[in-house]
């Protein structure tokens, strides 16, 4: 087992790192480096100012050597211009001599400077991060709960009104965007339209203190959309268990039908869920952009989204990098809690 988590340890470092070199690559792209340089100058720089704007900070470098620097592997860019001032990525003028420092980058932990914010990139990726993780959290006690018993209860007896009734609200539940049902809940229960305001304000006063009034609204949203996937997966699972020779058998011998379902079916039921459960965090962490900018939540999505609309390069590269490492890192845990799920997958 420690084998197996060591090479799948060493390919998902070399994936994150090609994943972050395209990403790297396609955010430096020319016409995102001049319009950087006239956010940052002027919207009327002639073309001679902003290759001189570049140049100086060093963006005009080859691009595996401008990788190198990000990532901390080699010295950064240093600018001596005509007037004596002195242009650096680690460091600033007023930086004493002896503190200057050759390296910085991600593997030093300096993420660079936010064009949007004026703030570092590591404080904000992760202030984001943990309200965008707090989100998650609640979303995955409401959703997985409620998926599962769903999808069990449904495939129990293939063909039920009761498997009929709970797959079609399965597929609802899926099929509804989180824009379409967060409208119709905050239309419903956060407006005094219907005479129903129950939950008042907006999940912005949540970032601060996870109240129930602001914060379920999003959650429920978020929920219901991610409900019907694993529902129906782990219906399909079940209802496949279910018509098993080892249940057949069970069936004969007499044993009562509650022993069958939660002795015998159901852990072999939710091997595949879980497989699709741990999917669902990618998403979670990059899909609430709608539900997070509709609620006015300024989580990770938000961040994401500011990032991509202001061309703000050092950011949206944290931001991308995150998102890989987190993909990576459920795609080892799922593959690991599958190893333990099916006793009949063995690795020497």
């Amino acid at each position: 087992m420690g084998l197996f988590i060591l090479r799948r340890l060493g390919v998902m470092l070399l994936t994150a790192l090609c994943l972050t070199f395209i990403v790297f690559w396609l955010t430096n792209l020319y016409p995102n480096l001049e319009k950087l340089a006239k956010t940052q100058g002027n919207f009327r720089m002639s073309d001679e100012a902003v290759t001189s704007y570049l140049d100086d900070r060093g963006y005009l470098e080859p691009l595996p050597i401008k990788f190198a620097q990000w990532l901390g592997v080699a010295p950064g860019w240093v600018t001596q211009k005509d007037d004596g001032t002195v242009l650096a990525r680690c460091y600033n003028e007023e930086t004493p001599v002896d503190e200057r420092r050759r390296f910085c980058g991600v593997l030093q932990g300096d993420w660079g400077k936010s064009t949007v914010f004026k703030d570092d990139v590591g404080a904000i990726v992760a202030t984001r991060l943990a309200l965008t993780g707090k989100l998650m959290f609640w979303v995955l006690v409401l959703m997985v709960p409620m998926a599962l018993a769903v999808g069990v209860l449904a495939g129990m007896k293939e063909g039920s009104k009761l498997d009929r009734s709970l797959s079609t609200v399965s597929i609802v539940s899926t099929a509804t965007p989180e824009y379409v049902s967060g409208v119709i809940f905050i239309a419903v229960f956060a407006s005094s339209a219907f005479g129903l305001k129950w939950f008042k304000g907006s999940a912005t006063s949540a970032m601060e203190s996870a109240n129930f009034e602001n914060f379920f609204l999003p959650v429920l949203t978020i929920s219901l959309y991610g409900m019907g996937y694993i529902a129906r997966m782990t219906r399909a699972s079940m209802t496949e268990v279910m018509t098993a020779q080892y249940i057949r058998t069970a069936r004969l011998k007499g044993v009562s039908f509650g022993n069958i379902v939660f002795k015998h079916a159901l852990r072999n039921a939710l091997i595949a869920p879980f497989t699709v459960i741990m999917l669902q965090i990618p998403w979670l962490l990059n899909g609430v952009v709608i539900v997070e900018t509709l609620f006015n939540y300024k989580g990770f999505g938000w961040v994401l989204v500011q990032a991509a609309g202001n061309n703000d390069i050092e950011l949206l590269l944290a931001v991308s990098v995150v998102s890989v490492v987190v993909v990576l890192l459920t795609q080892l845990i799922s593959d690991i809690g599958y190893v333990f799920l099916n006793p009949r997958i063995r690795i020497s």
